[in-house]
């Protein structure tokens, strides 16, 4: 008859060694089971933290750049509001300085009429020159400035930049035949429109 030790009794029952080996493996096959589930839930966490913590730097990038667009506006506004400020106070300047232009122009118109010697003319010729240079780098500055002169003499009449005190007959469309007074546009803008006397 065959040996029987270690398979089980005819009671059914596994020996002592036996018993143990079965339960060592009952027991290796649960922690196998608990690491992997452990495993598994650490790669869950894992991956939960790491979608968190790209969730929350692109919320970082995202504010980021709203607030470096709201600084370029921002910036951009002032700068706009500071040249505005600035043109306009040069403006104002501007305008300040028109009578002087005409007065410098009055007295350029009145030397022809002085009556004198050879010696007058010449001292007169001097003092002629040198209120052409100085209107000339007054008006050099004001120009560099944004001022200019608007074009009267021969041109169209233009209700915009021409003012119309005189007029006298004429064919066809009107046209400016002499300006009485200087008009000047700074920048583009009209600042003093030209007065005028208009052939119509």
């Amino acid at each position: 008859m065959a040996d029987q030790r270690g398979a089980p009794g005819d009671d059914g029952r596994l020996e002592e060694s036996d018993r143990e080996s079965v339960s060592d493996a009952f027991t290796d096959s649960a922690v196998d089971g608990s690491l992997q589930s452990d495993e598994e839930a650490a790669a869950e966490v894992v991956t939960r933290d790491l979608e968190a913590l790209t969730s929350e730097r692109d919320d970082y990038l995202e504010t980021l750049r709203r607030v470096q667009a709201d600084f370029e506006n921002y910036r951009k506004r002032v700068i706009r509001e500071q040249t505005a400020l600035v043109e306009r106070a040069t403006e104002g300047l501007v305008e300040r300085l028109l009578p002087v232009l005409d007065s410098f122009e009055l007295a350029l118109a009145s030397f022809p009429d002085v009556d004198g010697g050879a010696g007058d003319r010449d001292d007169l010729e001097k003092l002629r020159k040198g209120f052409e240079l100085l209107y000339a780098e007054l008006f050099g500055v004001l120009e560099k400035s944004g001022l200019a002169r608007v074009e009267a003499d021969g041109k169209p009449f233009d209700p915009n930049v021409h003012e119309a005190v005189m007029q006298e007959e004429g064919e066809g469309e009107p046209v400016v035949v002499d300006t009485l007074r200087t008009g000047y546009t700074f920048k583009g803008k009209v600042l003093r429109p030209a007065m005028v006397k208009v052939a119509r």
